[in-house]
């Protein structure tokens, strides 16, 4: 056996068994991969869960249900009622009150609010920042961050004056960058008719969150931007402005910010601004308008769209759009974002016969998937390269879900017994509650479980199930029945959380409730937990909320 030899014409020393092994291992952890990590066993948990999630013998039981005459919201296992003046835990099989509040006047009401997590690998300034908190936009322009699990007011930030009202909370980058929103400004009809002009149209404030810090805030002017903007957003460094007839333009917020901030500023510290002097977000100055747009800024794309629906997404990038005009509602344009060309097969139309439109959307999981629901069928559609043309893209069909309907006869002609021919004088509609419809289409992403809800309702009597998907293949693998009766007319909202499944419910006359279910392991046959029959509820009164159990 001739002997080894590096390069140089040194003689190579044979590894050692298993060095191999050791090289491949070190290559891993510079990489991030390491065995025992916590990342790693994170992952398997969640793989062992979705297992049990799906196993024949998990049931989900209804353990609790509450009511309210106020809205019901849901974030990360926390349930909040009274204006968030109230949290319960969702995670106990009985209701755990985290915290209860006195009622608030109409002066501290809560408009909108986000749920705040704490960054990983980063060092915070204050213990409280490593704990989940929820930022909320008050009635009066406040900005609040309070503790998820107290209540407690860790920061208060009074973002302006009467010259706007703040309204809503959405991200720009989730868990990274907040943006608040004031309602459009409207000049009282008096005032309009009196020739008054209003050229302020909406103020945008944007924060870094955790710790807690001003970007900046800017107004949106008609003289820059045009009389016919209805409204606007900013999502992933994308200034979104939308206008009234369907058209939709795109800026690059992060150039806006860098060419027209006339002075930065931080919260907490002393400013002279046009004459005023305060402290930055403390009462009555708030914050400074410091981005002033003096010119128009460049336009990085502008579509076309039926009510101003524009989704960027895929890979490569592409857009969905509907044509501009009515009689092409519910006809979806895949385009690609490089060049704007029609993506093969890009044209998407179910041809619904329905009173509720289909909807599209790009697949939350960064696939780059697209998910069409309509009444019956749900499609998960792919983006892939179409042969011998590398330059263009095709829509292919990955996998589809189909409503059950095998029961259903559509005939427009019947027999009765006697022999007589009827004629119906018209067809069911595709989404008739007397047949199984798709309502709500969601992705779990902790255990990459789609998930789907379907309802028949026959007279006043509705009937649903929540269907677990394996998303990559759309296999059914498991149906959970909601044993409260679905009526399609109300307004609902159901979650999916690794082992937790709430359903909200909004009836008339500002009616809420909800329904907590909870996954039960038990090799025996459990009927309560599947059975749509009566059984017998029982009544508890904590903190002065009334709970049923069943």
């Amino acid at each position: 056996m001739r002997p080894q030899v590096a390069a140089g014409g040194r003689r190579a020393v044979p590894r050692a068994p298993g060095a191999h092994n050791v090289c491949c291992l070190l290559t891993r952890r510079a990489h991030g991969f390491y065995a025992r990590d916590a990342g790693v066993a994170h992952r398997k948990n969640l793989g062992l869960l979705r297992k049990i999630v799906c196993q024949e013998s998990t049931k989900f039981k209804n353990v609790w249900t509450t009511h309210s005459a106020s809205p019901i919201a849901y974030e990360r296992g926390r349930i909040y009622l009274d204006n968030y003046q109230c949290c319960i835990s969702s995670i106990a099989q009985e209701p755990r009150i985290l915290y209860q509040k006195p009622k608030c006047s109409k002066s501290e009401k809560i408009e909108d609010a986000l749920l705040l997590e704490c960054p990983l690998g980063e060092m915070l300034p204050s213990p409280s920042d490593y704990k989940s908190s929820l930022i909320v936009l008050t009635v009066q322009n406040w900005l609040l961050r309070l503790s998820a699990d107290s209540g407690e007011v860790l920061e208060k930030i009074y973002l302006t004056g009467s010259c706007c009202k703040f309204r809503y909370l959405s991200w720009d980058t989730p868990q990274e960058v907040m943006v608040v929103k004031s309602a459009q400004n409207k000049l009282p009809a008096a005032a309009r008719q009196a020739g008054i002009q209003q050229s302020v149209l909406f103020y945008l404030a944007v924060f870094q969150v955790l710790p807690l810090s001003f970007i900046g805030m800017l107004e949106i002017n008609k003289k820059i931007f045009g009389n016919s903007v209805t409204d606007v957003a900013v999502s992933n460094g994308i200034l979104i402005v939308m206008y009234s007839m369907g058209l939709v333009r795109l800026y690059n917020f992060q150039a806006i910010s860098e060419q027209f901030m006339e002075q930065p500023f931080s919260l907490g510290h002393e400013f002279n601004w046009n004459g005023q002097v305060g402290v930055v977000g403390k009462y009555p100055f708030g914050l400074p308008c410091n981005i002033k747009i003096t010119d128009t800024p460049p336009l990085l794309f502008e579509a076309s769209s039926l009510e101003n629906a524009f989704q960027i997404g895929g890979y490569p990038w592409h857009y969905i759009i509907t044509p501009n005009k009515k009689k092409h509602k519910g006809v979806f344009h895949i385009c690609s974002l490089k060049d704007n060309a029609l993506a093969k097969n890009g044209i998407q139309d179910m041809k619904c016969c329905s009173l509720e439109p289909d909807w599209i959307y790009f697949h939350p999981d960064m696939s780059g998937r697209i998910i069409h629901v309509g009444p019956n069928l749900i499609k998960v559609l792919k983006l892939k390269e179409v042969k011998n043309n590398t330059d263009q893209m095709e829509i292919a069909e990955d996998f589809k879900i189909v409503a059950n309907r095998e029961n259903c006869v559509n005939n427009p002609v019947t027999v009765t017994a006697s022999g007589r021919v009827v004629k119906k004088r018209f067809n069911l509609l595709d989404d008739d509650p007397e047949q199984e419809t798709f309502k709500i289409v969601d992705y779990e992403d902790e255990l990459d479980l789609l998930s789907t809800v379907a309802v028949t309702q026959i007279g006043a009597d509705g009937n649903a199930h929540l269907d677990f998907h394996c998303n990559e293949h759309g296999i059914l693998l498991k149906s959970i029945p909601l044993l409260e009766s679905w009526d399609v007319t109300y307004s609902h909202e159901v979650y999916f959380d690794k082992d937790l499944v709430l359903h909200i419910e909004q009836k008339p006359n500002r009616r809420f409730s909800c329904y907590v279910y909870q996954m039960v392991c038990d090799t025996a046959k459990d009927d309560e937990c599947s059975s749509h029959k009566k059984t017998e509820r029982v009544f508890c009164k904590k903190g002065g909320r009334i709970f049923e159990y069943i």
